[in-house]
């Protein structure tokens, strides 16, 4: 299977720039993924599509404000990108600058914070921060939200609350978990009175997400690591909506890859740990029967993970009625609802 399988024309003006004025204004793309059905609506409607006894999966990372920039020791001027906070102290980062900083020097962060470079890690450089203070208060209060690359403009004031899920909780990620972002206190009201139940998983999602894969053979390509979490109560809240026959939705690309990542052994199992999961054509699922999902990248491995999801020939069906339909693509664009293939 080739990359090159995955590719489609998206026109520029078809990437969202802004989220829409209010959360759920979003339109929503319903697709069949046994039939290849397809069915536009809004996503203001999502709840006519559940019933009392199902379930939402919901990943409550919360992004945390990982571009700095400063100066090396030698003064050239560098980007920070914090990829993962391993303890108060220490950070996996990708580091952009005219030469990369070599083991042992010292960073300047934002005019305050003294960093050094301890060791390289692949395309990742482990950070030392001085001081006392922890790195995520660190972060808070001189970093900068990251916003995707595809996104043009500095992030502004509107961005610091729409580029984050009303759920988030766990600090972590450098990216949004999008599929949530559509979501606000009144529909998780509305869901929670008609007696849909909801749990949560916690997957950082990193930078990684927005690489695009590099090798024609797809299954060449090497997933980043991203951390997870499954907790004992979604795993038995997964086991009771089944039971009683509810149906298992993940909202969102990574609360599916951390339930696919904790049943690699064949049963869902409560746990935390890296994964690299690489879903594509041909994989068989093991926890959910439907996806919401924003619109992917051409190329990428979440157009591939959708298209193992809903069928390779009804995704791309799918992506041309949306191109043809002028729907809104990536992170502050529109919703995809995929009734699982197998």
């Amino acid at each position: 299977m080739k990359t090159s399988d995955f590719d489609f024309d998206l026109p520029p003006e078809l990437i969202a720039q802004i989220p829409t004025q209010e959360r759920s204004q979003s339109r929503l793309l319903r697709l069949d993924g046994v039939i290849g059905g397809l069915a536009d609506g809004q996503f203001a409607d999502f709840s006519q599509f559940l019933k009392a006894g199902d379930l939402l999966v919901f990943n409550d990372t919360r992004v945390i404000k990982a571009r700095l920039f400063g100066v090396k020791d030698s003064g050239g001027k560098l980007e920070v990108l914090v990829e993962r906070v391993l303890d108060e102290r220490h950070a996996l980062a990708h580091i952009r600058a005219s030469h990369a900083p070599k083991p042992g020097s010292g960073l300047l962060l934002a005019g305050e914070i003294a960093a050094t470079v301890e060791e390289r890690q692949g395309e990742l450089y482990r950070l030392r921060f001085a001081g006392e203070t922890p790195l995520l208060d660190l972060l808070e209060q001189y970093g900068s939200l990251p916003l995707p690359p595809y996104i043009t403009h500095a992030p502004e004031a509107l961005d610091e609350t729409r580029y984050q899920t009303v759920y988030a909780r766990q600090p972590g990620a450098v990216a949004a978990p999008t599929a949530g972002l559509h979501f606000d206190p009144a529909m998780l009201e509305t869901l929670e009175k008609m007696g849909v139940r909801t749990a949560y998983v916690t997957l950082h999602v990193g930078a990684g997400t927005f690489q695009p894969v590099r090798v024609e053979d797809i299954a060449e390509h090497h997933m980043h690591s991203e951390w997870y979490t499954v907790p004992q109560r979604t795993v038995d809240s997964i086991r009771l909506a089944k039971a009683e026959g509810g149906r298992v939705m993940a909202v969102g690309t990574t609360s599916l890859r951390a339930l696919e990542s904790a049943a690699a052994g064949g049963e869902l199992e409560a746990g935390s740990g890296e994964t690299n999961i690489f879903i594509f054509p041909g994989y068989r699922f093991k926890v959910v029967e439907r996806l919401l999902t924003n619109f992917h990248l051409p190329k990428s491995t979440l157009l591939m993970l959708v298209s193992a999801f809903g069928g390779m020939e009804n995704i791309r069906n799918a992506y041309r009625h949306a191109v043809e339909n002028r729907y809104r693509f990536f992170s502050y664009g529109d919703a995809m609802l995929i009734e699982r293939q197998q």
